[in-house]
């Protein structure tokens, strides 16, 4: 298959998401878990973190800007994909997208069990035995039977998910208001004794890097989107914004009301805080919206994952089954076969002793995806010096160049800090896509033959 023609979205899928559906997927994917437990992983930076926070915050509006510049001038392209390969041909788009694959099917993996762990909260009998196991199996095809059902469906569930899990969240802000109109005083009775540092901020920054992963989503099933050149432009701005600023707000309630020592050692910090003030049954309200803030990350990352399984597919990178539809509009195989990956794995590695091995894992994983973003941020920048040969994103003025150099330089950073460690293990990752590339490049040049 030649290069261009991976460029052009197939123009007989069904186009059913909107401007909301497309924002919901972003905010539902990148709010999942994590943000619940993620004041305690900021805390010993204390108020450096928000130094942290506020890199992260321009770093990411300035990959928004870079994703919806491109989202505008190639709206018939496949998304990243066809992006990637506009500016830098096959081979880079398919070892870009191989990375974000197996990222995607393994952070599967990992929000079914966090999200079991919240559920022993509530059921300890669910921590026993085969029951948390065969729970979290559960859910995964419980996500892969709505995605079967079309990407509207999963678009409802993906607007319904994110409105209640933005609940809990929401009611801390409107706390930390009310304690700051009412009792201003208790904002000052736990101030971290940390100094200004830009090494701590540097830290801090690459784990709320981690936390926001997911803009990208509303740009991945750029052929389901109806108006894409608009949509997926504005969805990825108005997510990304919302997203951090509801971060930033509600982390710091936590941060500022919590001692430091002992907020850094809580397993849950938003139940901590209604603790607090309103006794330990509101930590058990909490932990049920923890909940669906996890299942809603599952239900969006599942639409991820086939989505990008299919792409791989119709562009020949897999077999060509995985491309299939059904009336629904959903690709059932390529559903089916990654929904059986993610259940092997999450089988073969269910153990309470390797929590630390999936804490690693889950910094490999996000590691993975910079490629994607690295690779996204500097195509504005050639395709820009290309001009008439390249596309017409010249025609976007200097923003889109500025947002995209700066996003590159940003991601470049983070790559940087995450340790060498995750950096080995996403360089193995992409190199096992080598073969997978060029197996399917020698297999379509002998079937033409």
């Amino acid at each position: 298959m030649s290069a261009s023609a991976g460029l052009v979205s197939v123009r007989g899928a069904p186009r059913t998401l909107g401007v909301w559906m497309c924002t919901a997927l972003i905010v539902g994917n990148v709010i999942g878990i994590g943000v619940f437990v993620l004041p305690a992983a900021l805390a010993p930076y204390g108020l450096n973190a928000f130094l942290g926070w506020l890199i992260t915050a321009v770093g990411f509006v300035c990959l928004a800007i870079a994703f919806s510049g491109l989202a505008r001038h190639f709206p018939q392209d496949d998304g990243p994909y066809g992006y990637t390969v506009r500016a830098f041909g096959e081979a880079t788009a398919f070892i870009v997208m191989w990375c974000y694959w197996v990222s995607v099917w393994v952070t599967n993996v990992a929000i079914a069990i966090g999200v079991v762990g919240y559920v022993t909260v509530l059921l300890p009998i669910m921590g026993s035995g085969w029951f948390a196991p065969l729970t979290a199996l559960s859910l995964v095809w419980l996500f892969v039977l709505i995605n079967l059902r079309g990407a509207r469906a999963a678009g409802w569930v993906q607007m319904l998910t994110t409105v209640l899990k933005l609940l809990p969240l929401l009611g801390v802000l409107c706390l930390g208001v009310w304690l700051l109109l009412t009792q201003p005083a208790v904002y000052v009775q736990h101030l971290p004794p940390n100094r200004l540092s830009f090494a701590q901020a540097s830290s801090a920054a690459t784990i709320a890097m981690f936390a926001m992963l997911g803009i990208e989503c509303a740009s991945i099933p750029a052929n389901r989107v109806r108006d894409p050149q608009r949509t997926i432009a504005r969805a990825t701005l108005i997510g990304t914004v919302l997203t951090a600023l509801i971060y930033i707000g509600a982390s710091a309630v936590p941060m500022l009301l919590i001692p430091q020592g002992e907020l850094a050692t809580s397993n849950a910090p938003f139940a901590d805080v209604f603790a607090r003030l309103f006794g330990a049954y509101s930590a058990d309200i909490v932990a049920i919206f923890v909940i669906i803030s996890g299942l809603g990350a599952l239900n969006g990352w599942t639409l991820m994952i086939g989505e990008v399984t299919q792409g791989l597919a119709k562009h020949g990178h897999f077999p060509a089954a995985l491309s299939r539809e059904n009336v629904h509009g959903a690709p059932t195989l390529a559903f089916i076969v990654t929904g059986v990956i993610a259940s092997a794995m999450l089988l073969s590695n269910y153990d309470q002793s390797i929590a630390s091995g999936f804490t690693f894992l889950s910094v490999v994983v996000t590691a993975a995806n910079l490629p994607l973003y690295i690779v996204c941020s500097i195509a504005i920048l050639v395709l820009r010096k290309r001009g008439g040969r390249g596309g017409r994103v010249a025609a976007g003025g200097r923003l889109w160049g500025v947002a995209a150099a700066a996003a590159a330089l940003y991601c470049g950073w983070v790559l940087l800090g995450v340790g060498w460690k995750p950096l080995l293990w996403t360089s193995v990752l992409g190199a096992a896509g080598v073969p997978v590339y060029l197996g399917s490049r020698y297999f379509h040049r002998h079937r033409r033959v």
